[in-house]
Parts: structure tokens; C-alpha cells; sequence
């Protein structure tokens, strides 16, 4: 199998480098934002069929959340349209699409777990332009499947444990968001999941859900990463409302992963257990 994976340089696009790196049964092509600008999307299609995939596992993204206010036209290009132009090359070459999408395509007023029927609404430019690039997608190649997830961290690159892992190394005490509700996502168990889908007997194409096991808070969260670190800082609630940003973030967000489970059987582990083997790694830049 050719595979072809974008956003190699980013959290997900990492945790597949290592996951696949080592596999002779698979031929692989990681391509960052310099083999793969996804900003210019007239080159997308020539540059896809330099490497004729027969899977193309797309996890790049803008994911600027905050930038994306601003940057309306940039990520409307990486996370709308050039969705659109990797969905037209699969359609014409019949290569499989496997894409990650987010959370953020909901409103985030719902108080049950969402399904992926469940009503989209997005509340911020992110968003906005996620559930464009999806709807481009079951467009222009409606045999791909479509991963939703949310809260996205690694021991590679830039996120939310190892933003807190600094802070409370640096501080006596951090402020964290206590109302917004989801579940994180190690992006080493998404990896995983991606390749038991890539690989199962049956190609089930559709939108599911994948996130790990479990719902709290951001507070919830960073008090778990103190805790783990063992690190002497004192972690203080606090509502939105006191810790406003350009971009609205949905209050609600948790998925329901019943639907990724009974279609491909994939491991959907509690996230304490996920935090503590990422925070067992060596963090990696």
C-alpha cells in the first residue's frame, strides 16, 4: 500500500511518522507544509500525483484557532479548499481518503455526548472552515471516512500539556477554564486508530468520532497533569467569561465514540491512562 500522509511535521502527522517509519509492507510519504503547501492549492493535485497514493491520510490543517479570526482566507485555503482539491484527486484516481476533522464543528450547547448525525453549527472561523473542508470532501469523494476528534496533544509539538507543564514549572499558581467540557485526545491513540482503519478488511466509509474515554474540564485536566508531574503549583478555576479569546471555543464538545468502536473495533483508551504514558515519553520538540 502507497500511502501518502499530510501535516507530517504536525502532533498527528508525528505519531504516524513513528507508527509507520519501521513497516517494509507499506510505502509511505510524509509531506510537511514544503512538500504539501496547503495553501496553494493549485499545486495540490500535480504534487498528489507525483506519489499516485492509493491512501491518502490527510491530518493537515490551519489550527491557529485564535489566528483564524483574522487569517479568514488562509484557512479557509488549508482547511476548506484544499480539502476539496485532495477529495477531486481521489475521485479521479480512486485512491482511498482517510481526513481528520474536529469538535469545533458543533456549537457546543448540547449536555449529551454528540454523535456524528448530531446538528452542526460552528461558533468560530476554525470551525467554520473544518465543516466546509468535510462538506467538500463528501462532495467530491463520499467513499472517505472522516475523523472528528478534539483537544489534540503529543510529546510532539505545541499543546496543552506541555504549554502546562511549563507554566507550572514557572509559577506558583495557573488560571484554567472550568466550563468547557470534552474529552483529550493523545494524538499517539488517534494514530493508532487510523491505521487499524486503514488496514481492516472493509472500507467503511462515513464521519465518526474518536477522542479517548472519560469528560471533564480544562481544569480538570491541568490538575491531572500537576498531579502527575508532581509539580508545586496551584491550579485556580475560573469561567470563560473571565479568560476571553478572539475566537468563541463551544462550552460542550464531547463525542461519542460508540459508532468508530462497533465499526472497526478500535481501542478507545480513558484519557489518565493516555496523559500518564505521554507524560512517561521523553518530550520531544
Amino acid at each position: 500500500m502507497k500511502i501518502v500522509i499530510t501535516g507530517a511535521s504536525g502532533q498527528l502527522g508525528s505519531e504516524l511518522y513513528e507508527l509507520l517509519v519501521n513497516d517494509t509492507e507499506k510505502e509511505c510519504y510524509f509531506l510537511d507544509r514544503k512538500q504539501l503547501p496547503l495553501d496553494q492549492i493549485i499545486l495540490i493535485q500535480d504534487i498528489l500525483a507525483m506519489y499516485q497514493p492509493d491512501l491518502i491520510i490527510h491530518a493537515g490543517a490551519y489550527t491557529a484557532v485564535d489566528k483564524a479570526e483574522e487569517e479568514h482566507e488562509t484557512a479557509n485555503l488549508v482547511n476548506h479548499l484544499a480539502c476539496e482539491e485532495i477529495a477531486q484527486y481521489c475521485r479521479l484516481h480512486g485512491s482511498k481518503l482517510i481526513a481528520v476533522s474536529t469538535d469545533y464543528v458543533f456549537d457546543g450547547n448540547s449536555a449529551v455526548p454528540l454523535s456524528e448525525d448530531a446538528p452542526t453549527a460552528p461558533i468560530n472561523v476554525y470551525g467554520q472552515t473544518k465543516l466546509a473542508g468535510e462538506r467538500a470532501i463528501q462532495k467530491w469523494c463520499p467513499e472517505s471516512i472522516i475523523i472528528r476528534t478534539s483537544w489534540v496533544y503529543s510529546a510532539y509539538g505545541k499543546n496543552f500539556v506541555k504549554t502546562m507543564c511549563r507554566l507550572m514549572s514557572e509559577r506558583n499558581q495557573v488560571n484554567v477554564i472550568n466550563d468547557q467540557i470534552g474529552t483529550p485526545t493523545y494524538a499517539k491513540d488517534l494514530a493508532i486508530a487510523i491505521l487499524k482503519i486503514a488496514d481492516a478488511p472493509d472500507w467503511k466509509a462515513g464521519i465518526y468520532n474518536y477522542s479517548n474515554e472519560g469528560e471533564i474540564s480544562w481544569y480538570d485536566f491541568a490538575v491531572a497533569i500537576r498531579d502527575f508531574r508532581s509539580l508545586d503549583c496551584q491550579v485556580n478555576p475560573i469561567p470563560t467569561s473571565a479568560y476571553p479569546t478572539p475566537a468563541k471555543r463551544p462550552r460542550y464538545s464531547l463525542l461519542d465514540k460508540s459508532k468508530i468502536k462497533a465499526a472497526f473495533d478500535v481501542a478507545v483508551p480513558d484519557w489518565k491512562l493516555s496523559l500518564a504514558k505521554m507524560l512517561a515519553e521523553e518530550i520531544k520538540n
